[in-house]
């Protein structure tokens, strides 16, 4: 059972929705996001039906300088199994026959509403990415959740950048790759978001009476792996303030300036090639971080326009030459790494 005004479209959100000529209005997505990180991610199926278990190397065998006539001890590798389990994000729409016929356009009417879902499955599956957590078991763990403790065996690829206030943000830079990092969705399903029409059929209303209503319902399964750790990178502790005024921990002669953290995260992964890597941040880091760079060296940050398969111009701004990826997802509020 739903609440009016809440789960489900009233007459008022319908007429909201409607140009002076009664169609279908194009509707302006105040509320949408940039979270390029969910295109441009590697996605594998996985080797489970709950996705991907994966086998690592924990210690290697030992080895012996051997004189004439001495015996060599056995020895072993040690290996771990790790299970890297898919979550499944789901959303369901259903809108009021007689609602959705009043303008004489079901399907324009219906879209206007699924874009609406979309946007909402993408930005949540993107915060998921970054701030998923073992707490609640219906996620998958995201990056932040892995990369939490300077003193961890992954710790020295998280590098702190000195915000101790409550305005910390983060970037990662990743490197994605089969063996490496990607996302995995589980064996024998699909990859994305998946949307099924589910046709007109009875709904019911908090009194349980049925009425005729459209529906759709809307799946993502997808999780996150993270085969090998030495290829992500976190910068975290990034004081907002600091960065925007460009003092402080931010400052240009300051170690844990944003330039310098940088170009030290593509140093902590072991290898560049056979990975596609980018960097990922949010609006702010981004603007900022052209602002830094331009007084520290005019061509360690670049914006190169090319063209997609639309034939549509794209600036993308690099990094020595790495992608930098706006990432909406990623908040101003972070707790500090420590």
């Amino acid at each position: 059972m739903a609440t009016l005004g809440s789960s489900l479209l009233t007459l008022l959100d319908w007429a909201k929705r409607l140009d002076p000529d009664g169609k279908t209005d194009f509707i302006v997505e105040q509320l949408s996001q940039d979270n390029e990180i969910l295109t441009e991610m590697l996605w594998k199926e996985g080797n489970l039906p709950t996705g991907e278990r994966t086998t690592i190397r924990t210690g290697l065998p030992s080895t012996f300088w051997r004189l004439i006539n001495e015996g060599v001890p056995n020895s072993k590798s040690t290996t771990a199994q790790i299970t890297e389990d898919a979550g499944m994000l789901t959303a369901r729409s259903q809108v009021d026959k007689a609602e959705a016929e009043l303008n004489g356009n079901v399907s324009s009417f219906r879209l206007s509403e699924s874009m609406a879902f979309l946007e909402g499955m993408n930005q949540e599956m993107a915060d998921t990415l970054f701030y998923g957590s073992a707490a609640n078991p219906e996620e998958f763990v995201g990056f932040s959740n892995r990369y939490n403790d300077l003193s961890a065996v992954n710790g020295q690829n998280i590098l702190d950048a000195g915000g101790s206030s409550s305005d910390n943000s983060s970037i990662w830079f990743v490197g994605w790759g089969p063996r490496e990092v990607f996302g995995v969705f589980p064996k024998g399903s699909s990859a994305g978001l998946q949307h099924e029409d589910l046709g007109l059929d009875d709904a019911f209303d908090s009194s349980d009476n049925r009425f005729r209503a459209y529906m759709d319902e809307y799946v993502w399964k997808a999780g996150l792996v993270v085969k090998d750790w030495r290829f992500a990178v976190r910068i975290a502790n990034i004081d907002i303030s600091d960065l925007t005024g460009q003092t402080g921990t931010q400052a240009s002669t300051a170690a844990t300036a944003i330039v310098k953290l940088m170009s030290r995260a593509i140093d902590r992964l072991p290898r560049l090639s056979g990975v596609n890597t980018s960097f990922y941040a949010n609006r702010t880091i981004i603007s900022n971080l052209r602002v830094a760079a331009m007084d520290k060296s005019a061509s360690a940050v670049t914006i190169d326009p090319s063209t997609n398969q639309f034939g549509e111009t794209i600036h993308t701004t690099r990094f020595f030459g790495h992608p930098v990826r706006v990432t909406d997802a990623l908040t101003e509020a972070e707790t500090q790494v420590s």
